[in-house]
């Protein structure tokens, strides 16, 4: 078979996703990696074992299965080379304690994933890492809050569960000007949508367990840091021992053959809707930034691709105390969309988000935010089982 390597490199997105991280060359011609079991390595002699002078060592620093995955993630990124962690979480807060040390200063969005937070708020903390919280919005002004000790600046485009838009470019530029590690989860755009190294991001950080496995079944994270930055990474996960494992990397791929098309069905019903929800007098607003009315709508539009599945709706209430029992009967009400706590998959899931933790991009004052995962099926149907949320929400 011919060398595919420079066609790919010009070719559109699906058939990229269809043919990268594995050629069935190396295998016998079967077109799929192989899952490889590994822990243990054999050497042929001693002297190989002292100086590692061959491609697999142990387990747990890469098979052939864990590596087809890195190179189709650093052929999707653009990356000098990525990693493989145990679940997202882990893919944040690996590269935290890769760049991060005791008396350093860490900027994170205020707008960031909960868990996230908590581990700054503790973990960090307690090594003497000082942890301070912006503005999403805050653009190029984050030089302001640069110190002399400042070493890592945090971003998330959309922000979790309020999707608010950061000027990525502009905060990757300041941050370079002191030397700063920028870090980005992408997990909401996948590397189909937006590309963060392209943008000045250093590492970018996706739980791989959403878009790319898209089935609600596997739970992972991937890290993919550029050439500067890749050392460190890759050190930091060898010292922590964390590992992707080989039958989890082969759904992840499996998964990212059919991202693509997955994704497109997933933004184009995800839209439809989030359109008709603007016009429903239940929802105050519609926080979904490929709409003109957000307020990131045009940092969206010029620096994504595409919009995915996810955005949130804020109901109206009339009084704070009105919040939770509306968003509970809307949620109970319900049939089609689950009641879950991630997104990515075939099925379409909603959650009451808790907005409790922010300092500065607080929550909406005019209702409960329900967030929701618009997953495969009919609109038609979505629609109606929304209907239905609303309906008994007006009851309460």
């Amino acid at each position: 078979m011919k060398d595919k390597s420079s066609l790919l490199a010009a070719a559109g997105d699906n058939t990229r996703l269809a043919h990268l991280g594995h050629d069935p060359s190396s295998f016998h011609g079967f077109v799929n990696p192989p899952v490889v079991h590994a822990s243990t390595v054999l050497f042929p002699n001693s002297q190989a074992m002292v100086d590692r002078s061959q491609k697999y060592t142990y387990g747990t620093r890469g098979t052939p299965t864990t590596d087809a995955l890195c190179e189709a993630l650093d052929a999707l990124e653009g990356s000098a080379g990525t990693i493989l962690v145990p679940s997202g979480l882990a893919a944040i807060t690996i590269p935290f304690l890769a760049y991060l040390s005791s008396g350093d200063h860490a900027l994170i969005v205020d707008s960031v994933y909960t868990p996230c937070r908590h581990f700054c708020d503790t973990m960090l903390t307690r090594m003497g890492v000082e942890v301070e919280y912006y503005d999403p919005l805050i653009g190029a002004g984050i030089e302001t809050l640069i110190r002399p000790n400042t070493r890592l600046v945090h971003t998330e485009a959309p922000g979790s569960n309020t999707f608010e838009m950061q000027d990525i470019r502009a905060i990757a530029e300041a941050a370079h000007r002191h030397d700063c590690v920028v870090t980005m989860d992408n997990t909401w755009a996948t590397p189909l949508y937006f590309r963060p190294l392209d943008f000045g991001v250093d590492v970018s950080i996706h739980a791989t367990t959403k878009y790319p496995s898209g089935h609600s079944d596997i739970i992972m994270g991937s890290v993919s840091a550029n050439e500067k930055h890749w050392p460190r990474l890759h050190d930091a996960q060898i010292t922590l021992g964390t590992c992707g494992s080989p039958d989890d990397s082969y759904q992840i791929l499996r998964g990212l053959r059919t991202m693509g098309v997955r994704l497109a069905h997933h933004q184009a019903s995800a839209l439809e809707l989030a359109r008709w929800l603007e016009t429903r007098p239940e929802v105050a607003r519609v926080l979904h930034p490929a709409l003109e009315s957000f307020p990131g709508h045009d940092i969206w539009k010029r620096d994504f691709r595409g919009a995915t599945g996810v955005f949130s709706i804020v109901l109206k209430a009339d009084h704070a105390d009105h919040f939770k029992p509306k968003a509970h009967a809307f949620l109970d009400a319900l049939s089609i969309f689950g009641l879950g706590y991630s997104w990515g998959g075939y099925e379409s899931l909603a959650v009451h988000v808790n907005l409790s933790d922010r300092r500065i991009a607080k929550a909406p004052s005019e209702g409960p935010v329900i967030r929701l995962q618009i997953g495969l099926e009919d609109v038609a149907d979505l629609r109606r089982d929304i209907e239905a949320g609303f309906a008994a929400a007006a009851s309460v």
